[in-house]
């Protein structure tokens, strides 16, 4: 039985020269690395930082759509938090990471 397993194993050792070169392992993880910087992380940022710099710019009287799908016009803006005004003597408060977009002046008068 062990005389079975010996030419197996000697073959398996005559055939180790025709591997890859040396630097193709590197190209492979920096391929990858560069993929998922420019497929993944850098789309994210930017839209992270769109998303900071849309929040930051709100102000009274904009109008806004939130996450959620709500239109209305900010009413009152806080460090954190920001009030709608959403029908006419109805305000919500709600934090300023939750707008999803500012809408043009006039745009729910339209709706």
């Amino acid at each position: 039985m062990i005389d079975l397993l010996i030419p197996a194993a000697q073959a398996a050792e005559a055939g180790g020269g025709g591997g890859l070169p040396f630097g193709f392992d590197i190209f492979i993880i920096v391929a990858f690395v560069l993929v998922f910087y420019f497929l993944i992380w850098r789309p994210q940022s930017k839209q992270a930082k769109e998303h900071r710099e849309l929040v930051s710019s709100v102000s009274k009287g904009d109008e806004i759509v939130t996450r959620g799908g709500l239109l209305g016009r900010v009413s009152r803006v806080d460090e954190q938090y920001i009030e709608v005004e959403i029908a006419d003597n109805t305000e919500i408060k709600l934090q300023k990471a939750a707008v999803a977009a500012m809408l043009p002046k006039g745009t729910i008068k339209q709706i």
